[in-house]
C-alpha cells in the first residue's frame, strides 16, 4: 500500500448521543486501505474527574423475601435500608439508593433494586482504602467510579473507534477466524498477524472457565469459511459477513443437526463443544437450569450427542461415553470408549453420553457409513445457505434493526430471573463494547468503546444502541465486551483493553485483510 493521507480532524457539530450536551467533540479519520477508513472520536476530553465510591455487596435482610440469599449488587429495599442503617452504625457513610433501568424492546424496564454505598471520594486510592476498612470490619465490596454508572448527564470522557469497510472500493477480504483450532484462545493481535490482516476486532462470546467447556470454544453460532463449527444458542442474533464485505446482515439463527445409519436417525445435541457443557444455554429441551438462551450460565445435559471436526482440536474431549470415529469418507473406522483421541486427517466423530452412549454403539458399525447432517435456519425458517466465503459470529443482544433502536436483553438471556444483579452489571452499568453492523450504503462498521477507567466510561447496552444509530447503522449488534474489546490496526493494539494483564485471549476475531492477501475471484 501507499502511503494514507494526512488524518482528518474535525469538530462535530452533531456529536455522540452520550452525557451531557454541548461535550466536546473530536474526529480523526485515515484511510488505512481502498475501501477502509479508520476513525477515533473523543468525546468529553475536558471532563472533570467524577466521585468514587463503595459499592457494598447486600446479603438478604429481615424483611427480605430470601433472608438466606447470598450477598449481591442489588437487593430488595429493606436489605439494603437494614444494611446501610448497620454500616452507619458501625460508623460508616452508608446510604441506599434505588436503581431504575430504561425500558428496551423487549423488557419494561422500571426498578432493578436498591443498593448501597459507602462514601464520597476524589482518587481510588481513597475509595480503596475505605474498602480495606470494610473488609477488616467484615463486609465485602469494590471501590467504583461513579462515571461508570450510565447517568445521562455525566460529561465523559469516552473513546470510540470506528472501521468502516464500504464493499464499493474494498478490493481485501473480511473474515473470521479463530487461529490454529477452537479450544484454545490467543489475542486479537496474535489472530490479525497470523493471516496478515491491516485490522480486526475481537468478535463472538467464548467459554473462558474450562469448568464451562473448552477454553476459546464459541458459546454460540460460529461459521468460519462456510464451514458451521458451532451450533447457535437458539433463537439468538450473528452476524453474517462475507469476504466481499457485501450484504453484511444480522440474522437470528436455529440450528438442528442429526445423524442416520441403517434408517435409523438420532439428534444431534451441538459441535466441537465439551459434551454436557452448554455455555450460555439456548440448547435443547431436556438442558437444565432451561432451553433458553441465559448469558453468561452453563447449561447442562447428561445425555448428550456431540459431532467433532479435526478443526476443534488436537484431540476431541476425553471422558466416559462412547465415540464414533469418521474417516474422509463418512465411514466409522473405530467405535472407542471411554471417548476422546486424535481424529483421521479430515476425519470427524461423534460422541455419546449417558443413555445415548448405547444408542451410539448400536447404530455405528465400523467400515459402515454414518451421516452426519447439520444446518442453520433463519427466524422464518428457511434454511441459510453459506459458502467459502461466509464467516457468522455469535453475539448479542440485537441494538438497532431497520434504523430504529431494537434492543434486546430478554429474549438474548440477558434478563436473569432473581438476579437483577446481573442485569444491572452486565447492561445497565457502562463497560468496554464491541458493536458492529451495515449502514444504509451497505457498508460494514466495526465499533469498540473503551471503558472500566477514568479515561474512557464505556458504555450500557442502550447507549451502544445509540452510539450504533448515530454512526449511521440500520442493523447492529453487540459482540464481546469488556475485556475481551480490541481494536488491532497494522499490527498494533489501538485501544485500550480493560484486563489487568493487557490484551485479553478471546475465541474469535473479525478481520480485514488487504487486497494483495484476498482472492481475486470473490467479486
Amino acid at each position: 500500500m501507499g502511503a494514507a493521507p494526512a488524518p482528518a480532524v474535525s469538530g462535530q457539530r452533531h456529536g455522540l448521543p452520550l452525557g451531557a450536551a454541548g461535550l466536546s467533540e473530536t474526529r480523526t479519520t485515515r484511510t488505512l486501505q481502498p475501501g477502509v477508513t479508520l476513525t477515533r472520536i473523543v468525546r468529553g476530553a475536558d471532563a472533570p474527574a467524577m466521585a468514587w465510591t463503595v459499592e457494598v455487596s447486600i446479603p438478604g435482610g429481615a424483611g427480605s423475601p430470601d433472608p438466606d440469599a447470598p450477598p449481591t449488587a442489588l437487593k430488595d429495599e429493606p436489605s439494603a435500608t437494614e444494611l446501610a442503617a448497620e454500616l452507619r452504625a458501625a460508623g460508616f457513610d452508608a446510604r441506599s439508593e434505588k436503581v431504575t433501568t430504561a425500558a428496551t424492546a423487549d423488557y419494561a424496564g422500571g426498578t432493578l433494586g436498591w443498593r448501597v454505598r459507602v462514601g464520597t471520594f476524589p482518587t481510588e486510592a481513597a475509595a480503596t482504602a475505605e474498602r480495606t476498612r470494610l473488609r477488616t470490619a467484615g463486609y465485602t465490596g469494590s471501590a467504583w467510579y461513579t462515571g461508570w454508572d450510565g447517568d445521562a448527564g455525566d460529561r465523559g470522557p469516552w473513546h470510540v473507534d470506528v472501521l468502516t469497510i464500504d464493499p464499493k472500493t474494498f478490493h481485501g477480504d473480511l473474515k473470521a477466524s479463530y487461529g490454529p483450532d477452537l479450544e484454545n484462545r490467543e489475542t486479537t493481535s496474535a489472530l490479525a498477524a497470523a493471516d496478515g490482516a491491516s485490522a480486526g476486532i475481537n468478535a463472538g462470546f467464548f467459554v473462558l472457565d474450562p469448568k464451562a467447556g473448552a477454553p476459546g470454544d464459541p458459546a454460540g453460532v460460529g461459521v468460519y469459511d462456510g464451514r458451521l463449527l458451532s451450533e447457535t444458542v437458539d433463537g439468538r442474533p450473528g452476524l453474517v459477513v462475507h469476504d466481499s464485505a457485501r450484504s453484511t446482515a444480522v440474522t437470528r439463527f436455529t440450528w438442528r443437526g442429526r445423524i442416520t445409519a441403517h434408517g435409523t436417525s438420532l439428534p444431534l445435541d451441538g459441535i466441537d463443544r465439551v459434551p454436557g457443557l452448554i455455555r450460555n444455554c439456548g440448547g435443547t429441551a431436556d438442558d437444565t437450569p432451561t432451553a433458553r438462551p441465559l448469558h453468561d450460565t452453563t447449561c447442562t445435559d447428561p445425555d448428550e450427542l456431540i459431532a467433532f471436526t479435526t478443526e476443534f482440536g488436537k484431540e476431541t474431549p476425553k471422558g466416559d461415553g462412547t465415540e464414533a470415529v469418521l474417516d474422509r469418507a463418512g465411514r466409522v473406522v473405530e467405535v472407542r470408549s471411554p471417548r476422546g483421541g486424535a481424529l483421521p486427517t479430515g476425519g470427524r466423530s461423534v460422541q455419546a453420553t449417558g443413555s445415548y452412549a448405547a444408542r451410539l454403539t448400536a447404530l455405528a458399525a465400523v467400515g459402515q457409513p454414518l451421516r452426519i447432517q447439520s444446518g442453520l435456519k433463519d427466524s422464518k425458517g428457511r434454511t441459510v445457505a453459506t459458502s467459502r466465503t461466509t464467516s457468522v459470529l455469535n453475539g448479542g443482544p440485537e441494538l438497532v434493526r431497520d434504523g430504529r433502536p431494537h434492543v434486546t436483553p430478554a429474549t438474548d438471556g440477558m434478563v436473569q430471573p432473581g438476579n437483577p444483579s446481573f442485569y444491572y452489571g452486565w447492561v445497565h452499568k457502562r463497560n468496554p463494547r464491541t458493536l458492529a453492523g451495515t449502514d444504509a450504503a451497505g457498508r460494514t462498521v466495526l465499533v469498540t468503546a473503551d471503558g472500566r477507567s477514568t479515561a474512557s466510561l464505556g458504555l450500557s447496552i442502550p447507549e451502544s444502541a445509540d452510539v450504533a444509530r448515530a454512526l449511521g447503522l440500520r442493523d447492529a449488534i453487540n459482540l464481546d465486551g469488556g475485556g475481551s474489546t480490541t481494536m488491532v490496526v497494522d499490527g498494533q493494539v489501538i485501544n485500550d483493553p480493560s484486563d489487568a494483564t493487557g490484551e485479553r485471549p478471546v475465541g474469535d476475531a473479525l478481520l480485514v485483510l488487504p487486497g494483495e492477501l484476498a482472492n481475486p475471484d470473490k467479486n
